[in-house]
């Protein structure tokens, strides 16, 4: 999270401009602008998952089970979002105990397992969605405007 409330001032920017040469001013401060958008973001999205009973890493596990047809291995999960091994199980077994997700074998080799997404999880994401997408919109708005 980038928890400054404030940018600096141009005055202040300036100042370190001129102590530093590698420092640009307009892409520092265009960087600056998308940090501090993103980190408001990412709270208003995290409020969100925790009124629903999620986390980022649960919701972002759903939606990619969704979008990828409902079924993947872990490993396959691990290739779309970017968690360990551990925190991937025990997330998988947190969404399993909920009823959001199975766990079974992969067809044709007994030792995979892929999660499957249930009934349950398409419809939490059903609910979260258009607050979901209400959110990033207002904050892609934002972000063009701002």
């Amino acid at each position: 999270m980038f928890l400054l409330k404030e940018l600096p001032s141009d005055a202040i920017m300036s100042a370190y401009a001129s102590r530093y040469s590698e420092m640009d001013k307009p892409a520092t401060r265009r960087a600056l602008e998308t940090l501090q958008h993103a980190s408001f973001l990412l709270r208003d999205l995290e409020q969100l998952f925790s009124r629903h009973g999620l986390s980022q890493t649960r919701f972002l596990i759903l939606i990619v089970l969704e979008r990828e047809g409902g079924r993947l291995t872990g490993p396959e999960i691990r290739e779309r979002i970017d968690i360990s091994r551990p925190v991937l199980t025990t997330t998988l077994k947190g969404l399993k105990r909920e009823g959001y997700i199975g766990i079974g074998a992969v067809e044709g080799d007994a030792r995979a397992l892929e999660a499957v997404l249930l009934d349950a999880g398409r419809a939490k994401l059903a609910e979260l969605l258009p607050e979901y997408f209400s959110i990033t919109s207002r904050a892609g708005r934002e972000m063009q405007t701002g």
